[in-house]
């Protein structure tokens, strides 16, 4: 039968946040790409809440934004309300978090796509890769649709989020499709098994949508955007972002809240065995939260819109899958939402997703030459988490193309190099979000500082242009100038001096001290010394960030760069593909398994797989050493 035989280098299948990343990442490096997904009206739809960033997620957007990713530029563009998060606590742990426009966001990110040279979107469901048989496996030759068309590729990257073999479920009711009704793609499972993918269930949910004007917001607390507005893309120009920002609101549930759910547990179908995917720790249902925090007389809930054009409110803390009648109790118990009209059921989504041990940290398959992979796939939750490894998924599929070694990111060097090693290297057997207290390195992987660790990289692969490379050098030197001459800035006791301690409550002085010193007080900082600093020249502001935090942290700084010297010489001991860990004496049982099942690149990735001892390693390393020997 004739049918449409198309090619391209690079076939990216899903339109969500990591294949968005992954379709511009490809274009823009000079590969003709085909974007394809279920329904063009989803492009970077956002099904769960419409923001971006917060915890540890605005590092990675940061670091999105440094490699040359677009998803800090797009919310830019699109955001409604901004906040800095745990600003009272150190530079380490703050993390940008917008509030977006959910229809503006997902428009704005097509018009990108729409207007990005060497990229076609296609509306169409991918049924099955095409691969040639290779030794220890396969090469991908191409996709094919469920019309039977087929794209032939180099390269191929999956990014199917939440759409495959999905199932909604609201109580007793399920309906058979993706997130927010959209169609699941029920096909392409099955090829992936055929070529023995291991495939896992994994479950998420998301909350009631509310009509905004069934809202008694006076029973409610208000909560503002911040005052000064920063962006979230390095490229952003600060003065572009102050804008008037919507409100949030926040208020609690209560006992009669917590007895409408303990009533209907038996027909939720997260204890009634109706569902079978493993859901999210760290971001549990309602009920879930009742059931497992049962002293707790109440919960926090968020009240934040979907955008300005839309009166629809998001139950932020509130996720569900009970029954849509018991969903209308429960809701209208919470202070605020006594006479709420539910728009959207609260609803869990239970989906396919592979394991990721399966995956090189290139996001390659091990098995499929070729074949990548990226976001809720891989066992991820969350729009950055999926958008970063979409971006590396597409840089990698054309370094593949090039024949050239992929961008792998490390623990000491992003929160997407912690994000990718934890996903390949652990066992998952929930869906994996990001946090701040898994990445060892966390002091100096600050979101303040992620164009100067990372752009270079970005530059390497061909993502950022040479002037916004050459920026980055030049804000580095005066950094480096900077901080040079504060630390041989010398101060007197003089009145001028006192009387700006005595301002902040500082303890004066009583012999002359270096500007360095002062600014090591906790109640002073870079900026609050300007008085004092005749011979101080005009810097950015994010220059003077720079020198405050390297001085204010220097101990703890110079303390972490040794143990980052320590974890790359374990990383830089590589050790073979082909190796046969069942054939090295010494190695326990458990660890042969593990180590044969994810077959780590270095020492370093061995160290970290659960089940491999410190008696393993050691074991490891002898074997190396003797092996490096008999080759000489």
């Amino acid at each position: 039968m004739p049918g449409i035989v198309e090619m391209y280098d690079v076939c990216v299948v899903g339109a969500g946040h990591a294949g968005c990343e992954a379709a511009l990442a490809a274009a823009r490096l000079g590969f003709e790409t085909i974007l394809f997904t279920i329904s063009i009206d989803s492009i970077a739809f956002m099904p769960c809440n419409p923001n971006i960033g917060g915890t540890s997620k605005g590092h990675l957007v940061r670091e999105i934004d440094a490699l040359g990713g677009e998803m800090g530029k797009n919310i830019d563009k699109t955001f409604i309300q901004s906040k800095m998060l745990n600003k009272s606590k150190g530079p380490a742990v703050h993390s940008l978090r917008a509030q977006a426009d959910k229809a503006a966001y997902s428009m704005e990110m097509r018009k990108t796509l729409q207007e990005q040279k060497r990229l076609t979107i296609r509306q169409a469901e991918v049924s099955g890769i095409l691969t040639e048989k290779k030794e220890n496996g396969y090469r991908i030759v191409g996709v094919q649709t469920v019309s039977g068309a087929v794209y032939h590729c180099k390269a191929a990257i999956l990014c199917t989020g939440t759409y495959l073999k999905a199932r909604c479920l609201t109580g007793e009711m399920v309906s058979h499709t993706g997130p927010n009704g959209l169609q699941a793609a029920n096909y392409l499972t099955d090829s992936l098994k055929e070529h023995g993918v291991e495939i896992y269930r994994f479950k998420t949910g998301t909350p009631a949508r509310i009509d905004g004007n069934s809202i008694d917001y006076t029973k409610m607390t208000e909560h503002f955007g911040d005052d000064v507005i920063v962006p979230f893309s390095f490229t952003t120009n600060p003065d572009d972002v102050q804008i008037d920002q919507v409100s949030c609101w926040l208020t609690y549930t209560n006992e009669k809240t917590h007895t409408i759910i303990r009533e209907n547990l038996k027909r939720s179908p997260l204890f009634s065995g109706m569902i079978e995917g493993t859901g999210p720790r760290y971001c549990p249902s309602i009920e879930d939260k009742v059931v497992k925090f049962a002293d707790k007389e109440k919960h926090q809930v968020f009240i934040e819109p979907e955008g300005i054009h839309t009166n629809e409110m998001y139950i932020s803390g509130m996720s569900s899958s009970l029954p849509e009648d018991v969903q209308h109790a429960m809701y209208r118990t919470v202070p605020g939402l006594e006479h709420a009209k539910i728009v959207r059921n609260a609803y869990a989504i239970e989906y396919d997703c592979i394991n990721p041990n399966q995956l090189y940290p290139s996001l390659e398959f091990k098995t499929i030459s070729g074949l990548f992979s990226g976001g809720q796939l891989n066992g991820s939750s969350g729009y950055e988490e999926a958008a970063c490894q979409g971006l590396i998924a597409g840089v990698n599929a054309c370094m593949h193309i090039k024949g050239k070694e992929p961008l792998v990111l490390d623990r000491s060097e992003a929160y997407i190099g912690v994000l990718i090693d934890d996903l390949v290297t652990k066992e998952n057997t929930e869906p994996y979000r990001m946090m701040t207290s898994r990445a060892e390195y966390r002091l100096i992987l600050r979101q303040d500082n992620a164009d100067l660790r990372l752009s270079e990289k970005g530059y390497q692969v061909g993502l950022l242009s040479k002037e916004r490379y050459e920026w980055v050098l030049q804000k580095k030197a005066m950094i480096e100038e900077e901080r040079k001459r504060v630390s041989s800035v010398m101060l007197g006791a003089n009145q001028k001096v006192q009387d700006l301690l005595k301002s902040y409550q500082s303890i004066p002085l009583h012999t002359g001290t270096s500007l360095e010193e002062l600014i090591r007080r906790p109640e002073l900082n870079y900026d609050l010394l300007a008085p004092v600093d005749a011979d101080r020249p005009p810097l950015p502001k994010e220059v003077r960030e720079q020198v405050n935090i390297l001085i204010k942290y220097e101990g703890y700084i110079n303390r972490q760069m040794k143990q980052v010297a320590e974890f790359e010489r374990l990383e830089k001991k590589k050790l073979p593909e082909e190796l046969n860990y069942s054939e090295i004496h010494g190695l326990r049982i458990e660890a042969v398994q593990k180590l044969n099942r994810v077959r780590p690149v270095s020492i370093g990735q061995a160290s970290r797989i659960s089940g491999v001892s410190p008696a393993d390693i050691s074991v490891l390393l002898i074997y190396l050493e003797q092996r490096k020997n008999l080759k000489r």
